[in-house]
Formats: structure tokens, sequence, C-alpha cells
């Protein structure tokens, strides 16, 4: 895209709403606003979850920071073994890490919980989820996409031997 079609303003509240996470307490609609703004090193999207809903599982990136600025309503971030109340106007951090450093942010209020969530955008990152035991390997998507290059869910003890079905030239 040339720099004559390219809209470095997004509003908000123009922005369209995918909806994600939709299964049980996992709810949220979201806006890709890094991808909008053609951003290719600092990812942001825009989220909205309904009151006693959350966007995500327990998680923690290995090769992305996010940081989250709560625009409206309140909740309970879940942080480590640790939860603390937030509301609109606040900041928060979540770093890389293991376990210690693993994320959640639920609605517990009465209206629309709104935030922005920033991130580094690693081209490869692996997510762990302490309260299932799973992890996640990614790949950035293909450009212009939402298809990742890469992207595999398991659990470690499903892991295989690292030359499992490689020719290992054993004559037995």
């Amino acid at each position: 895209m040339t720099q004559a079609h390219y809209n470095p303003v997004l509003r908000l509240s123009d922005a369209a709403l995918d909806r994600n996470a939709d299964r049980g307490w996992f709810e949220s609609y979201d806006a890709y606003v890094g991808n909008i703004l053609q951003l290719t090193r600092l990812g942001c999207s825009y989220t909205e979850v309904a009151p006693g809903k959350t966007a995500c599982p327990h998680h923690v990136h290995h090769g992305e920071d996010e940081m989250l600025v709560i625009l409206s309503g309140e909740g309970d971030y879940r942080f480590g073994d640790k939860t603390y109340k937030v509301r609109g106007g606040d900041v928060l951090g979540a770093p890389v890490g293991g376990p210690a450093y693993a994320h959640q942010l639920i609605n517990t209020g009465t209206e629309t919980l709104k935030y922005l969530v920033f991130s580094s955008k690693a081209d490869i990152d692996v997510c762990e989820y302490p309260d299932s035991g799973k992890f996640m390997v990614s790949s950035r998507p293909v450009q212009g996409t939402a298809r990742h290059r890469l992207r595999y869910i398991g659990r470690e003890e499903t892991s295989l031997d690292y030359l499992d079905g490689e020719n290992i030239g054993d004559e037995t």
C-alpha cells in the first residue's frame, strides 16, 4: 500500500470487532489495531469482554512482552499466583517468563470491560498455559492474513524423540 492510501488514524468506535474465544466463559470481541495500522514490530489489539467472561486462558509468553491498558470497566488480573483488582485507567504488565508471569484478565464488573493489549511482535513465540498443562508454538501470521505459518498446541508428555521418524541409517 502506498503512503497516499495509508490512513494512520483509527477511531476505536469505528473498528470492526471479531468474535473470538466463544466457548463457555471465554468470549471476547477484538479489533487487531496493529494490523489495521500496518505495524510490523508492535502488536496491539482492542478487546471487549462482557461481565463474567474472560478473553483467554491463564497464559505466559516466552517470546513476547504484553502491556494491557484498561480503558473502562473493572476486573480481576490474575498474575502468577496473585489476583489484582483493576479498573479503567490501570496499566498492567505481562513480561515474558515462566508460570510465575502467567496472566489472565477476567471481567468481574457489571459493564463491558474494554482494554488495549500492546505486545512486542516476535517472529516465533511459545505460550505456556499453566492451568491446563499445555503449550503453543507459533510463528508470525502470513502478512495480511490471520493464518500462522506454524501453530502447534500440545503437552510436554506427548513430546517425540528428536530423531523420531528420521532415517538414521540403522540397518537392523
